[in-house]
């Protein structure tokens, strides 16, 4: 159990990650959300994977969360997969997007997509 106050150990970690910027530290948790069936998510998960290693976090480790049920997606407000999580915020939140079982889209410079780019994915990890 962590007993050390919450902005304490945030120091502590940015004084381990000397690539921290001013104001904010890289991100320590990252998950990806789906459901079976999703044909995006192992896509997302490989360009996640490629966005970690480009900012230099390799160390991260990718959490993942299968979504099953309505009520599942309901009670963690799930917008559909696959869905970015760094730091238990989604990265790509656009607040009119319904909750549910659904597959989501994603505004890329290429135009709409199931799955983030690999750009989109390392601005939102820096």
């Amino acid at each position: 159990m962590n007993t050390q106050p919450a902005a304490l150990s945030e120091r502590a970690t940015a004084a381990m990650h000397p690539d921290a910027e001013a104001g904010g530290l890289p991100p320590r948790r990252v998950a990806l959300l789906y459901f079976d069936g999703c044909p995006n998510w192992r896509m997302t998960d490989d360009r996640l994977r490629e966005a970690l290693a480009r900012t230099g976090r390799e160390d991260v480790i990718v959490e993942h969360r299968k979504i099953a049920t309505p009520e599942q997606a309901e009670a963690i407000r799930f917008r559909g997969s696959p869905t970015v999580l760094v730091d238990g915020r989604d990265a790509f939140l656009e607040r009119d997007t319904p909750v549910g079982l659904s597959c989501r889209i994603y505004r890329t410079e290429e135009g709409l997509a199931g799955a983030p780019t690999v750009d989109q994915l390392v601005a939102v990890l820096r």
